[in-house]
């Protein structure tokens, strides 16, 4: 046989879009269970010669059988079904074949010459130079005789072809009698898997291929994917503009008037509050510019009363009132200097001697390398709202530096060393005063006993365990729900209580703030450090009962998530006091301080400090 004789298989398909072919149908042994078949090319050519008019009947069933059916290979590029509606065809090569008497089995191929590329075997009608379709002359016979349904396009799968038009279709009309041969419009089919082939049957395993005709694989034909630019829209997608913001996605939705409803009442809402807290800030704001001129008209009895004597204060009332209001901001540094002392009498050149030694150790090496880096990331971070300590443009950043080192070298002669928070002191006091009067009030005030045990070695563990009892004992008369939560999470007033008194708040409180409180501390001493640490508490109890450990160890450190989130949306500058998010300000926190007035006593804290610290 020839290599360039075709085969092919039609599939006469019922009436109607649903149609599809049914494997059940073609290998059931229902019908012809003596009936062997093999699926091979030379047995498929064999079976056509010898059924020469196989191919002519029509007297089928309306429903159709399938007669023959061939071996696929894995590869989906080749089928064997033809879905057309009319009679069965040939090509011209094969009818001369069909009209002549069967094959011997001496004419029989031979399978050794069957051709092994497979391209070569075409499943379709081969159209003519014209374009038309050849087919038997039997079958054209028929075909004009007995009228057709031709609903249904004609699908040819030609696998000699180029894989691009392996698959074609007939979509034009044909008409009944004589005029049979009308030329049809071919086109093919980019798309194997049309609407019209059926769908693969996952129950039926594929057919093995007959080893005496091996089947050689098709070339794949490579995947073009489109290189398609990502376009962007502007405004906001077509799921964000039905997508429900007052409801969770996880609950039923509701319906579009309902949620523009609820939209509408949450926006009046925001509103409100939006306008409260300015209000709430404007009264606040016009509180402590009432205090600030109060302070400035009381300038007179500042220098007439208490400059001379500072100590007149303590058996004064009025006066007390007066100097917890704030101390004016131009006799600040003398008052601190009187209220601090010199308990440890250092002579006025005791700065210039210390910072001597600390640069000739600079400028030897023999300065620590590591306390020196501390030193510097202390600084960093010590009130960077105020720019005035950044090390490339801060007018007294060397100065502070400078203090620094020389209160390192001090402190050496004890085996202490550097502690971080050092810093924010030193600059506090540097901006009320200069270098030589500033080093010797931080010396004097960070020996009082609570600040030396904060500053101290090892050794002052003990001290520092004592005063967190009277924290404890403090926080439980004061704020019984607060205390009874932090026991329930284990939170202890060494996880939170070091980062406020080391820094003595700088890091956590507004600058205004600290300034006062930095007034009353130098004054009434080491029981007002806990009173301000309650009423900082106080101030953010309702914040206070979280379920998560960690949650609420974020919001004592001033990182809180939510509230990050919502001072980044509403604009709010994050270089200054962490507390800064919590609404925490100079007002508020004095609003908590005057509220324990009622049953803050000196007497406890005495007897207190007494049973925890007997050698004090």
């Amino acid at each position: 046989m020839a290599d360039n004789e075709h085969e092919i298989v039609e599939r006469q398909v019922g009436k109607g879009f649903e149609a599809r072919f049914d494997l059940d149908d073609a290998f059931s042994d229902g019908e012809d269970a003596d009936y062997n078949l093999e699926f091979s090319s030379a047995a498929i050519r064999k079976h056509l010669a010898e059924n020469p008019s196989w191919a002519g009947n029509h007297d089928r069933e309306d429903d159709g059988e399938t007669e023959y059916s061939s071996a696929r290979d894995h590869d989906t590029s080749i089928s064997t079904f033809c879905l057309d509606g009319s009679s069965n065809s040939y090509s011209e090569t094969r009818s001369s074949s069909s009209s002549s008497p069967p094959l011997t089995a001496e004419e029989q191929p031979d399978e050794q010459q069957v051709p092994q590329d497979f391209s070569d075997i075409t499943l379709s009608e081969e159209p003519n130079a014209n374009g038309h379709s050849t087919s038997h002359e039997g079958t054209r016979e028929e075909d004009a005789s007995a009228p057709r349904d031709t609903s249904y396009p004609v699908v040819h799968i030609d696998v000699s072809r180029s894989p691009p038009s392996r698959v074609m279709t007939n979509t034009g009309a044909e008409s009944n009698g004589e005029d049979h041969q009308e030329d049809e419009t071919v086109h093919p089919v980019s798309n194997v898997s049309s609407s019209y082939l059926p769908p693969p049957s996952h129950d039926i395993p594929p057919l093995p291929p007959s080893p005496s005709s091996p089947l050689p694989k098709s070339p794949t034909t490579p995947i073009v994917t489109s290189q398609r630019r990502q376009t962007y829209s502007a405004g906001p997608s077509a799921f964000q503009k039905v997508m429900s913001k007052t409801r969770p996605h996880f609950l039923p939705p509701k319906n579009r008037q309902e949620d523009q409803k609820h939209m509408a009442d949450w926006q009046a809402m925001m509103k409100q509050s939006r306008a409260a807290e300015e209000k709430r800030r404007k009264a606040l704001q016009e509180r402590r510019s009432a205090r600030e001129l109060k302070i400035e008209q009381s300038m007179y009895k500042w220098e007439k009363e208490i400059l001379s004597d500072w100590r007149v204060v303590y058996k004064n009332p009025n006066l007390r009132r007066l100097w917890w209001n704030g101390i004016p901001t131009k006799l600040r540094a003398s008052m601190w200097q009187q209220a601090v002392g010199n308990a440890l009498a250092l002579s006025k050149d005791n700065y210039r001697n210390c910072f001597s030694r600390a640069t000739r150790a600079l400028s030897t090496g023999s300065f620590p390398a590591e306390t020196l880096q501390t030193l510097e990331q202390d600084i960093l971070s010590t009130l960077p709202s105020l720019h005035i300590f950044h090390p490339e443009t801060g007018p007294l950043y060397q100065d502070l530096k400078d203090m620094l080192c020389a209160w390192v070298v001090s402190r050496a002669d004890e085996g202490l060393g550097y502690v971080h928070g050092t810093a924010k002191i030193a600059g506090m006091i540097l901006l009320n005063m200069k270098p030589q009067q500033g080093f010797i009030v931080m010396r004097n005030l960070l020996e009082r006993h609570c600040m030396r045990s904060l500053y101290g070695s090892v050794a002052a563990k003990d001290d520092v365990e004592a005063y967190y009892r009277i924290f404890d004992t403090l926080l439980a008369d004061c704020m019984p729900k607060i205390y009874f939560n932090f026991k329930q999470h284990q939170i202890s007033p060494g996880a939170y209580l070091p980062d406020w008194l080391i820094p003595l708040f700088l890091d956590h409180l507004p600058f205004e703030a600290c300034a006062r409180l930095w007034d009353i501390l130098l004054l009434e001493g080491d029981s007002f450090l806990f009173r301000a640490a309650l009423a900082v508490l106080a101030v953010l109890e309702p914040r206070l009962f979280f379920p998560d450990r960690q949650e609420l160890l974020d919001l004592l450190r001033g990182e809180n998530k939510a509230a990050l989130e919502v001072a980044k949306r509403e604009g709010r500058l994050l270089d200054g006091a962490k507390y800064d998010i919590y609404g925490v300000d100079e007002e508020t926190l004095w609003e908590r301080i005057d509220s324990m007035e009622d049953w803050w006593k000196e007497s406890t804290w005495r007897r207190l400090t007494q049973r925890e610290l007997p050698d004090l």
